[in-house]
């Protein structure tokens, strides 16, 4: 594939690849993934997830399983995925090694938690699925004839101390890469871990789910690379969830202003933290499918050929609303300032907000491992019901209509509001962005929102 760089590589043409867990899911899985990488000459550094599942594994582990006999069953599930490859490859010896030791720490950990679990050792837990993967990855490169190295992004991916969504540091993150990661890419593709880093003090620590994906934006920025490359297990971007409506329509490219719309607003395919290196430094990201990559896929850049009215619809579950209704907001100063102090305190992030004279409705931000819908942490809500009357409801979803100049184009919310006509639309946004409208519905009613919408927008 072609590609016009935008970004002015000091070391030379370099393209960063990452692989999400479908793609290394098993030996076919990565031997697909791997023979990318041996037709790609010029993709010299790989960032891939865990095996499909082990994730789920590990956060289980780390919540804290006591019955001996659960944990036991765990682990052996955990011990198969990886044997399993380790079966298929034709010198297993270094690999078994590794992990053999690495799955033996997971077994000590898994007893740690189920005596007394913390965030910082979910991380440490939840950071063996990449490491894992990584040792078999390396060795499947090897035996294809790739010269491969595996290298801990530890030693270069820098972060705050926040378990579970931390924060990385780009300056220094790209000063250890330098220092320790450039020389090595010269001669060797590197094979290396998506989601984990640690912090100063050494600590493991994670960028939280689905940080895989920013991992490999993060180091793309650090080593000047020329082309970020997403390789998942459906060919690109779509005008909306295939699984949900069926007609949705590939998206051969996209701008990044979209495609962040996008990924913060719930298409999946897209972490929403990705696409910031890359627009600092103007990386041109691909999304593509690992089991047909011959289909092609997305190219997300700063500037696209055509920017219709409407691009994508994306859905986001597991919302928390949260209404806060005061009459001291009436014609008032710093009702809203005490609020945000009090969320910020809490570490509480803020996703969208709507107000009236009377109330401010504001949904919660999902920034952790933790999954399921966010919550209010008990004291917070203490202190915001000292300041108003506090309503908190979930099982609600976000839809998000994603497109270019629809605030100031007559009639584009039309189509949308007549469409949906028979559904209940709450915190309804729309104007503060050109590039979306978005609103919430009860659970039940949004998948079917979703289709009426596609098929009367896209269809």
């Amino acid at each position: 594939m072609s590609l016009v760089d935008s970004y002015v590589n000091p070391y030379t043409s370099l393209t960063v690849a990452k692989f999400g867990g479908t793609s290394v899911a098993d030996f076919t899985a990565m031997s697909r993934s791997a023979a990318i990488i041996l037709h790609a000459p010029q993709t010299r550094l790989v960032l891939i997830s865990a095996c499909s599942g082990v994730t789920n594994i590990l956060v289980e582990l780390a919540n804290g399983v006591t019955d001996t006999q659960q944990r036991h069953a765990l682990l052996t599930r955990l011990t198969d995925i990886h044997q399993s490859v380790l079966s298929q490859l034709k010198q297993p010896q270094q690999a078994d090694e590794a992990i053999t030791l690495l799955l033996k720490n997971v077994a000590e950990l898994a007893k740690k938690a189920a005596i007394e679990k913390s965030v910082a050792l979910t991380d440490q837990l939840v950071s063996h699925g990449e490491l894992l993967s990584t040792h078999l990855f390396a060795q499947i490169l090897r035996e294809l004839g790739i010269k491969a190295i595996r290298f801990d992004i530890r030693d270069v991916m820098r972060t705050d101390g926040q378990f579970g969504k931390a924060i990385p540091q780009p300056s220094i993150i790209r000063q250890l890469s330098e220092q320790h990661l450039l020389p090595q890419l010269k001669k060797h593709v590197v094979v290396s871990q998506g989601f984990i880093g640690s912090d100063e003090q050494g600590n493991t620590t994670t960028l939280g789910r689905g940080g895989s994906d920013y991992s490999a934006a993060l180091m793309a920025e650090a080593i000047g690379a020329s082309t970020l490359e997403i390789w998942t297990d459906v060919p690109g971007m779509y005008t909306t969830d295939p699984r949900i409506a069926t007609k949705a329509k590939p998206i051969k490219e996209i701008s990044f202003s979209e495609a962040s719309e996008m990924a913060n607003f719930g298409a999946k395919i897209l972490h929403p933290s990705t696409l910031v290196p890359a627009i600092r430094q103007q990386i041109p990201v691909f999304i593509g499918s690992s089991k047909a990559p011959e289909q092609g896929g997305t190219w997300i850049r700063e500037t696209v050929s055509d920017a219709p009215l409407f691009r994508a619809l994306a859905l986001r579950c597991n919302q928390t609303m949260v209404t806060l209704t005061s009459l001291n907001m009436f014609h008032a100063y710093g009702f809203l300032a005490e609020v945000f102090r009090i969320l910020a305190e809490h570490k509480i992030s803020v996703d969208l907000i709507t107000t009236s004279e009377v109330s401010v409705s504001l949904t919660l931000d999902q920034t952790d491992t933790s999954g399921g819908a966010p919550t209010l942490p008990a004291q917070a809500l203490a202190e915001l019901s000292e300041l108003c009357r506090v309503e908190v409801e979930q099982d609600l979803c976000l839809v998000a209509l994603i497109g270019n100049q629809m605030s100031s184009t007559k009639g584009s919310a039309k189509t949308v509001f007549s469409t949906l006509e028979y559904y209940n639309l709450r915190m309804i946004c729309y104007g503060a962005s050109p590039h979306n409208l978005c609103f919430l519905v009860k659970a039940q009613d949004a998948k079917s929102a979703i289709k009426d919408l596609h098929c009367a927008i896209f269809e």
